[in-house]
């Protein structure tokens, strides 16, 4: 089995159902919900820790310029800042995807930890694992808003094309 080729595959597959998620909703979901559940806020946790998760750790990340870490939270103490555009979760979901195949390939997926320190018991490869749940958890969430405003998101059980690999 090769499972860096599946790990590609899936996440190419999340990514892309979440492009379609934020590409489709309705203006009105995006910027709807309640602080600090807004639909944007959850998309961007969502982008945010993805592409996170794709690095050795927290010091080797290559952030999105534009990222801006206090809209990563989902708490009831977060602060109410300005939402991310539609486009510009669109640009940074697309970088994600673009790097996918490289990061796959640079990480030790038999490394006894992850790299980050607020999962000490995770491996590397299970944290890619809980990277994908946390995805479709969250995916879940802003494709039910979107099917109450009556637009759906395509299931995807694999990648849609073929994913580069090395």
């Amino acid at each position: 089995m090769d499972v860096r080729n599946a790990l590609k595959r899936q996440i190419f597959a999340a990514m892309t159902m979440l492009r379609q998620a934020v590409a489709d909703c309705p203006e009105t979901v995006w910027l709807g919900g309640e602080h600090p559940r807004n639909t944007w806020r959850i998309a961007y946790h969502t982008i945010g820790y993805a592409h996170l998760y794709l690095y050795e750790s927290l010091a080797d990340w290559k952030r999105w310029p534009k990222h801006r870490v206090e809209a990563t939270y989902l708490d009831g103490d977060c602060d109410v800042i300005e939402p991310y555009t539609k486009a510009e979760a669109l640009e940074v979901i697309d970088l994600i995807i673009s790097e996918i195949d490289a990061r796959i390939d640079a990480l030790d997926l038999d490394s006894p930890t992850c790299g980050f320190t607020w999962y000490p018991n995770v491996t590397r490869f299970e944290l890619q694992l809980l990277s994908l749940r946390h995805i479709h958890g969250h995916l879940g969430q802003i494709h039910e808003r979107m099917l109450n405003a009556g637009v759906d998101v395509e299931w995807l059980g694999q990648a849609p094309v073929a994913v580069p690999t090395s």
